[in-house]
């Protein structure tokens, strides 16, 4: 049990230092090839946050893991908003401001939706409650419908406004494209690493307390996986840039959801485990109440609202585990 506990660790700590290299690498990369630092942080950094939870995902589904798949992305997403954004706000009242980000968060919603109603097929009259592969295509179509509006956008404003995106390629041949392709394929080679011990561990605990596979990655697989968007937010807070902190956060679930789990349904089928009905309605609950936060005439998450978040989040995850020791 202690030789788990430290390999998750080991395994945490690898996954936390390969997703800042795959950003730093990401962020190198595209900053050569002339995208705008604003598609940068909506797209790549959310993506680079979410790199450890792909990890992980693709890790346990090609090791028949599939349980710690679901837990790790709903886990991750209830993670994000609850206990991220809860803390972050209570700390500081998070203002909401920029077209971008009020797209965003209704995209959030809609893809929260999307993957709450495919995880209920006996509801259809198609069971068993099973993510498939027609729903892993329907969420990457979703993914490109994000990705359209949010970088399509953009490119169309620039162009509009007469500053390609070859406008500052002088200056950009100087940077080299070697130095960002060693850092994303070491940042890559640790996500691997850590992704293998981090699930085996995963494993090891949940067979050592007696607790199913699901309720581990729930908890704390999926705090750990979290922990580069806490990282991110908490120093966008800092720098005084808190609609890159909800950003961050709501583009990191949007990947998880669309992206995350679309490609982990083609890989292979991801069952919908005892109780995992009730984490999706928790994560549609928990988008819900930020998105209504966010819609306000203030646009601004105070602490009243972030306090809400983190009492939900926190009541339910001690629910949850204590049941599952309980049975």
């Amino acid at each position: 049990m202690a030789v788990d506990l430290l390999l998750l660790v080991v395994g945490l700590a690898l996954l936390m230092l390969g997703g800042e290299a795959v950003v730093r690498g990401a962020t190198g990369l595209a900053r050569a090839l002339g995208v705008s630092p604003l598609v940068i942080g909506l797209t790549v950094v959310a993506f680079g946050t979410s790199a450890p939870e792909m990890a992980v995902n693709i890790m346990a589904v090609l090791q028949g893991r599939s349980a710690i798949s679901f837990g790790n992305i709903f886990g991750s997403n209830l993670a994000n908003i609850g206990l991220i954004v809860g803390c972050t706000a209570l700390i500081r009242p998070i203002q909401i401001t920029g077209v971008v980000i009020a797209r965003e968060i209704p995209m959030m919603l809609l893809a929260t939706t999307a993957a709450v109603i495919m995880g209920f097929d006996t509801l259809l009259g198609d069971p068993p409650d099973t993510y498939d592969r027609g729903d892993g295509l329907l969420l990457l179509m979703l993914f490109l419908v994000f990705l359209y509006y949010t970088v399509g956008d953009f490119v169309k404003r620039r162009a509009g406004a007469g500053n390609g995106l070859g406008a500052d390629a002088a200056e950009r041949s100087g940077e080299g494209l070697r130095h960002p392709l060693l850092v994303t394929a070491a940042g890559l080679a640790a996500l691997i690493g850590g992704a293998r011990i981090t699930v085996s561990a995963a494993v090891g605990m949940a067979r050592g307390l007696g607790v199913p596979e699901e309720v581990i990655a729930l908890t704390l697989l999926a705090v750990g996986t979290s922990l580069p968007e806490l990282v991110a937010s908490a120093v966008a807070m800092a720098r005084g840039h808190s609609e890159l902190a909800i950003g961050n956060v709501v583009g990191s679930n949007i990947f998880n959801l669309l992206f995350v789990l679309g490609v982990t349904s083609l890989i292979s089928y991801v069952p919908v485990p005892p109780g995992g009905h009730l984490d999706l309605l928790l994560v549609a609950l928990l988008s819900l109440i930020l998105f209504l936060s966010a819609s306000t005439h203030t646009r601004t998450i105070v602490r009243t609202e972030a306090l809400l978040l983190l009492v939900v989040y926190c009541g339910y995850i001690a629910w949850r585990s204590a049941r599952s020791f309980g049975a």
